[in-house]
């Protein structure tokens, strides 16, 4: 299939950053949300982000119109009819996201791919929600969308070869590299990335050493880029909690069993730096 236009569902910090770099890979893209403030503030970051490759001389002034023109926003998900492939961004929560599902199966045209930026939850699972389960794939995005290179591709039980081999076309196109993860639990980077992030919080936890001891262990110790703590704060707390919980479950190993401390931290609003609060401040 050759996708020219490309909704996502959701303007949050995933949502804006697809649409950006599809946009800016020269799909057509609308961007759909229920709220029409958090709608503004996205199409406001993007334009910002624009503005600021620009001064940074990243690329000019022509390109960065043309990729914010490309951009439709819309607090109506029938504005997604005629798009050829449909990314959900939401928050990971499953029935959030099967009822997402559930209206784009009804307004998408048949031929569309429906795709989700889920990064724990089952496609296989997401796909029964529709009538099109051989239409529906995983693209899980990395954060922040427009800086990180990877884009994680799971197929479901029933998602057919043509509709995967169309997903790896369009994350190539928007100048991604394209890896394969079989439908479990978490998939490959965070089956292997958030047990270590709540071994971190777990080693806080019970005392061995401080959040800044922490980081600066695993950045300078194992050449981490940024220490786990500082990323569970980047990713968002809530959102790490939900994928341990996805594993503990999925995969009934007490390996995988939530830090009580990253528990209390979500249910006490620290987020990470979304909210200016998580294992540090953040103005």
């Amino acid at each position: 299939m050759d996708i020219k236009s490309i909704g996502v569902v959701g303007s949050g910090q995933m949502g804006r950053g697809i649409a950006q770099v599809a946009a800016f890979s020269g799909f057509e893209v609308v961007m759909y949300d229920l709220n029409q403030e958090s709608l503004d503030f996205g199409m406001d970051f993007i334009k910002n982000q624009l503005v600021r490759g620009v001064k940074k001389e990243k690329w000019d002034q022509n390109t960065a119109d043309e990729t914010f023109t490309r951009i439709q926003p819309s607090s109506k998900i029938e504005s997604m009819a005629k798009c050829d492939l449909i990314i959900e961004a939401a928050t990971e929560n499953k029935e959030i996201k099967f009822k997402i599902f559930e209206d784009l199966d009804a307004i998408a045209k048949p031929e569309a791919i429906l795709a989700t930026n889920t990064s724990s939850i089952s496609i296989t699972e997401i796909a029964s929600k529709t009538k099109r389960a051989d239409k529906v794939a995983g693209m899980h995005f990395m954060n922040p969308v427009p800086v990180m290179k990877l884009v994680e591709g799971i197929s479901g039980l029933e998602t057919s070869e043509e509709t995967f081999a169309a997903v790896q076309a369009a994350s190539e196109k928007m100048g991604k590299v394209f890896v394969k993860a079989k439908d479990m639990p978490g998939f490959a980077v965070n089956r292997i990335l958030m047990p270590m992030i709540n071994e971190a919080v777990y080693t806080l936890h019970e005392g061995i050493a401080s959040v800044e001891d922490i980081d600066a262990a695993m950045k300078l110790g194992t050449n981490q880029p940024m220490g786990p703590l500082t990323l569970a704060d980047f990713i968002g707390l809530d959102t790490c909690l939900a994928i341990m919980e996805v594993l503990h479950e999925g995969l009934a190993d007490t390996k995988y069993r939530p830090c009580p401390l990253l528990r209390q931290y979500v249910q006490a609003g620290r987020l990470g730096k979304k909210v200016g609060r998580g294992f540090y401040k953040y103005e």
